[in-house]
């Protein structure tokens, strides 16, 4: 019998990198997201096929019962053996999806293009999580690592709040519907950064003060949230990304990138890849386009719950 699942994609809008330290997280939950569909199979195997947003392939392989079951930690990184970890933690929190003579067939669907970052491997997790009935907290604690407001947003159809309290995932749902998210954008900038690089680099770089650090993370995150003009909005977004190019020690987005626009710009999640966020009071498009990034989105279009 065909089942199919899906989970949201994510947009983290403050606290990156800080979420994992217990700080206070803002999320998105995104329109984009992916779709598992279990077919029954045969022979003990999982026949695998994964599609990106356009419908082309991008993954495809045939997984044993018994590379599940037997398996060994790998080192080398590719999609089959993240695969194969993620089934075998699986298995050992319900192992009852192996204990039959079939197989299955699985299908993977992207509504997003995958490089974009979005939430692939989040998105997956879930959806596992969902069809295996066990928790994609641990799921994904155990096989892929992280904070897991991913997690949360691909569960959630609107804006969080989210942090962990003694490693476990705590999620407020709130409303984020200000007058001025006609003046938001969201922009691709063209390359897919990797989360795991991004930690390693915080996790090296960040300081003895981090419970501060912290405190002034949550309270700049209230600021974002209760802020009923652009101007105030736009100023606390500006001062959480001055504060996170000092943590980093690097520059923000904009005055690497875009140190002409008439706007406020933050890095979402992963500095350096992905998206930006960018404030404007004038559609920003013309200007995107004129410095190669043309994958651009108002809020409406992209956040899940919008007023639209």
């Amino acid at each position: 019998m065909k089942k199919t699942f899906y989970s949201n994609g994510k947009l983290l809008i403050t606290g990156e990198y800080l979420v994992l330290d217990g700080a206070n997280a803002f999320a998105l939950p995104t329109k984009f997201g992916q779709n598992l569909i279990i077919e029954e199979g045969q022979n003990q195997e999982i026949h695998w096929k994964s599609y990106d947003a356009d419908g082309s392939i991008w993954f495809e392989d045939t997984i044993l019962f018994s590379e599940i079951t037997n398996y060994v930690p790998s080192e080398i990184e590719t999609v089959k053996n993240t695969l194969i970890t993620i089934l075998y933690q699986a298995s050992l929190k319900n192992d009852t999806f192996l204990n039959q003579n079939q197989g299955y067939h699985i299908t993977t669907e992207l509504t997003f293009p995958r490089k974009w970052g979005l939430g692939t491997s989040s998105t997956l997790i879930n959806n596992i999580g969902e069809w295996l009935e066990i928790d994609a907290f641990d799921l994904l604690n155990t096989s892929f690592g992280g904070s897991g407001y991913d997690i949360a947003c691909a569960q959630n159809d609107g804006p969080i709040i989210y942090h962990l309290e003694q490693g476990k995932p705590i999620v407020k749902k709130i409303t984020f519907n200000p007058d001025f998210t006609n003046q938001i954008y969201f922009v691709y900038l063209n390359k897919k950064q990797s989360s795991k690089k991004a930690i390693a680099n915080y996790n090296s770089n960040k300081n003895h003060n981090l419970e501060r650090t912290i405190a002034k993370n949550n309270q700049i995150t209230q600021e974002v949230l209760e802020a009923t003009t652009v101007d105030t909005f736009s100023n606390a977004i500006e001062k959480h990304e001055a504060r996170m190019s000092i943590i980093l020690e690097d520059n923000t987005v904009k005055e690497m990138i875009f140190d002409d626009f008439n706007g406020s710009i933050k890095s979402l999640g992963a500095w350096g890849g992905d998206f930006i966020m960018a404030v404007s009071s004038e559609n920003p498009i013309v200007y995107f386009n004129s410095k190669g990034y043309h994958t651009i989105f108002t809020f409406d279009e992209l956040i899940l719950n919008s007023k639209s």
